[in-house]
């Protein structure tokens, strides 16, 4: 039999126990989460995305959009564009440039090799001086060609993502951009 001392000291306990329950949950409260692109991006991601799904088709504005997750360090989300777009924007080789730099972001080194490798195959007849795809120039050309040769080096060091690797990132990113200069007599 409890004696009312040892019953007074029970309800005395689970009432502290109620009241710190409570008082955690009040404090709790519900929290807003932090959107995920900040600053003045929002606006103009909303009016891009708008844009693009009106006109899924079109690889300027698919291209724009992909940048624009990308300078709001949200590769993923330019990932997931490019793999929902239709054939008419994902073969753009502007798209592709862009979905290569997102796979990098992502630490997909050996897919962006292979994309990065397909521009420059749609773009090489830029040197032969014949009309290319439209999208393709020299800049692009250009800059696929230099991304393929630090991603080759990356590859070779055996590093996938290359902000989990930074010493090995950067002596990939010397070796690959080192210059050779000849001096004539």
């Amino acid at each position: 039999m409890i004696d009312a001392g040892g019953n007074m000291g029970l309800r005395v306990y689970g009432a502290a126990v109620l009241m710190a329950a409570g008082a955690l949950w009040m404090m709790s409260g519900t929290a807003k989460e932090r959107p995920m692109l900040g600053g003045a991006a929002p606006e103009s991601v909303r009016a891009l995305e708008a844009s693009v799904a009106l006109r899924p088709e079109d690889a300027r504005e698919t291209q724009a959009l992909a940048q624009r997750y990308l300078d709001a360090r949200q590769p993923g989300l330019a990932i997931v564009l490019f793999e929902g777009a239709p054939a008419a924007a994902r073969d753009d080789v502007r798209v592709q440039h862009v979905y290569a730099r997102a796979l990098i972001d992502e630490g997909r080194n050996d897919e962006a090799l292979d994309v990065e490798q397909r521009v420059i195959g749609t773009c090489r007849v830029l040197a032969d001086g014949r009309d290319a795809p439209v999208g393709c120039d020299a800049v692009l050309l250009a800059s696929a060609k230099r991304r393929t040769d630090i991603l080759r080096e990356l590859l070779a060091l055996g590093v996938q993502d290359a902000r989990a690797q930074p010493e090995v990132s950067l002596a990939a990113y010397q070796n690959a951009t080192r210059e050779a200069r000849v001096a004539l007599e």
